[in-house]
């Protein structure tokens, strides 16, 4: 039985139902990069670690052709760069997990420890490793600014944390794992843009494609990740970086 009359909805109803849609969308990405993460660090490490180059040279797996016969610093480099990249890689989307950064501090400072500390060895190791990129000189200008940015952004957010400045931190945070992300996004491009090329209407090459697809990652890796990280940075209301005057503003979250 009914009065006639209806309750007019409180607005925290309102807020809860608005905002239900956005955290079921923010899981499932969180998920998604959790398992995409873990998948291309034993993808890319695990090879490289249970044979040698030259053996992983002949029966053609990944970058060991590039880098058999390399002197020796750079095929150091090259173990450390994995390594050390698919520990920033696993380590990365667990410091965006709410849960455990408000329930349990001392272990999400010591994975960001792990992890910046495996930023740096990886993006040291990136920087020796550039002049020597199977993609020549798109290679050595795209992997290697992306070593900068990894460095100087992992170096930033250490920096706000060190000063106390939680949410600079956050952002250089999301701006830093969007780089390590390359790692991912490096290979779903280079799926894309060689299945682009073996579209019906002609002989398809799979090297050729490859080093067509391979001249352009580079760049494609990790610049459209900066966009997304940026854009999610601002949407949150966290210090944003203005290009123009080389400084950060809080903007005000959207949504």
């Amino acid at each position: 039985m009914t009065t006639g009359t209806e309750r007019p909805p409180h607005p925290a109803d309102a807020t809860r139902r608005d905002r239900t849609p956005s955290r079921a969308v923010t899981r499932v990405g969180w998920t998604w990069i959790v398992l995409s993460s873990l998948a291309i660090a034993g993808f890319a490490v695990v090879p490289y670690l249970t044979a040698s180059l030259a053996e992983l040279s002949d029966s053609g797996v990944g970058l060991a052709g590039n880098y058999d016969g390399r002197p020796s610093f750079v095929q150091a480099a090259f173990y450390a760069h994995i390594v050390a990249g698919g520990l920033a890689l696993v380590a990365g989307p667990f410091q965006f997990w709410r849960g455990l950064r408000d329930r349990h501090r001392q272990v999400h400072r010591w994975i960001g420890r792990t992890y910046l500390a495996a930023v740096a060895i990886a993006g040291v190791s990136g920087l020796v490793m550039a002049p020597f990129s199977e993609a020549g000189f798109a290679g050595f200008f795209g992997f290697g600014t992306l070593a900068v940015l990894w460095l100087v952004t992992g170096r930033r957010a250490y920096g706000a944390i060190r000063r106390g400045d939680v949410p600079s931190h956050r952002a250089w945070m999301m701006r830093n794992f969007a780089l390590t992300y390359a790692a991912v996004t490096l290979r779903l491009w280079l799926g894309v843009l060689i299945g682009a090329q073996a579209l019906p209407g002609g002989q398809f090459d799979f090297e050729a494609a490859f080093a067509n697809a391979y001249a352009v990652v580079p760049f494609l890796a990790w610049l459209p990740n900066l966009v997304v990280a940026e854009w999610l940075i601002r949407r949150r209301g966290l210090p944003s970086f203005s290009i123009t005057s080389g400084t950060e503003t809080t903007s005000t979250p959207r949504g």
